[in-house]
């Protein structure tokens, strides 16, 4: 009976404490739903500073005491110079650095949009631009946004330059086609220069469960195919030349900014690894992003520039109910194991 008595108190508070918690944090996320998100903020730091940075402790380990004087009396020496021609007037080119790391709704568009538009506001004509670009593509409105952004910088005059590490497919190469010159690492993926569209279709699953699906519409091609419906030859015929259509402007797009491309060749849906894509006039170098900074600080002072939008306060109270749930249930087990022995 002690026992049944210990468990059921045990599992009183376990009940009572959780249901406490999901009726809080219930109130918490309904108010902060109604709140504006909050602006994020722009963060722009010196890669110079890092690379330098970098270099010297690593010269430092591994020179000898007299090759390290020397070259940090060579170091001293350049500072000197660079601030004799501020001092003249000279003006340093600088080298502004973007991340795009692309989603399938390509949301951090949000994000880039502020990131070019803050460059463009300090960029001189001398100035370039780098964009560190990874994706494999995804939602046609989003990226083609995207793309929008880069030729935002093409059209102020500056020179872009676009680096792909690792993928830049479909929608992401058709932000990277936009670019002056695209550089490649020798095994990225490049191209899927293709339009694709899927849904399931459960009309015969709903006939079998005798449910019926009506939908109504206004416009002969309001909708196309459907998930629920029973889906007619015309309608696909429709949707293929749907996909068609955008297929074309996207092939136009690719012709309007890299002219070099044989279009019927690439156009196929196939995408290539860097060295291959450098054969089919794809990109115009293979290179990694790391060695295009290296090659750069010697000349250009760096800069990244990067916006982090804040998190809704919604989700920052999901974040802390749930470490606080975690937390709760794991001082409830040991309060459970030291009962129960």
């Amino acid at each position: 009976m002690e026992f049944l008595s210990e468990y059921g108190m045990f599992l009183l508070k376990a009940v009572t404490i959780v249901m406490a918690l999901l009726f809080a944090f219930g109130g918490l996320v309904s108010i902060a739903s109604k709140q504006k998100q909050d602006k994020g903020e722009l963060d722009i730091s010196s890669i110079s500073d890092k690379l330098e940075e970098l270099e010297y402790k690593a010269k430092a380990t591994v020179f000898s005491k007299e090759q390290f004087k020397s070259w940090e009396k060579a170091q001293k020496k350049l500072s000197k110079e660079k601030d004799k021609k501020s001092k003249e007037g000279e003006i340093e080119a600088k080298l502004y650095v973007l991340d795009f790391n692309g989603s399938m709704d390509a949301k951090e568009v949000d994000s880039l949009r502020q990131e070019v538009t803050a460059l463009l506001t300090v960029a001189a004509d001398s100035d370039e631009v780098l964009v560190r670009l990874e994706s494999p593509g995804g939602a046609v409105h989003g990226y083609g946004l995207a793309a929008s952004q880069l030729a935002r910088i093409k059209n102020r005059g500056l020179k872009l330059t676009i680096a792909v590490d690792k993928v830049a497919a479909s929608g992401g190469y058709l932000m990277a086609c936009v670019a002056d010159k695209i550089i490649s690492a020798p095994f990225a993926y490049i191209g899927s220069i293709g339009v694709i569209a899927q849904m399931p279709n459960f009309n015969k699953v709903l006939k079998n469960n005798n449910v019926e699906w009506e939908q109504h519409t206004a416009g002969e091609f309001k909708r196309t195919l459907t998930m629920f419906g029973e889906n007619t030859d015309e309608a696909r015929v429709k949707f293929k030349a749907e996909l068609e259509e955008i297929h074309h402007y996207f092939k136009s797009h690719i012709q309007e900014f890299r002219s070099v491309v044989d279009i019927d060749k690439v156009a196929t849906g196939e995408h290539w690894i860097g060295k291959k894509a450098l054969e089919l006039d794809l990109v115009d170098e293979i290179q990694t992003s790391d060695d295009y900074l290296l090659a750069q600080v010697k000349d250009k002072e760096i800069f990244s520039i990067k916006y982090k939008p804040r998190k809704k306060l919604a989700d920052k109270l999901a974040d802390a109910a749930s470490m606080t749930m975690k937390n709760t249930l794991t001082e409830l087990g040991n309060w459970r194991q030291s009962v129960f022995r």
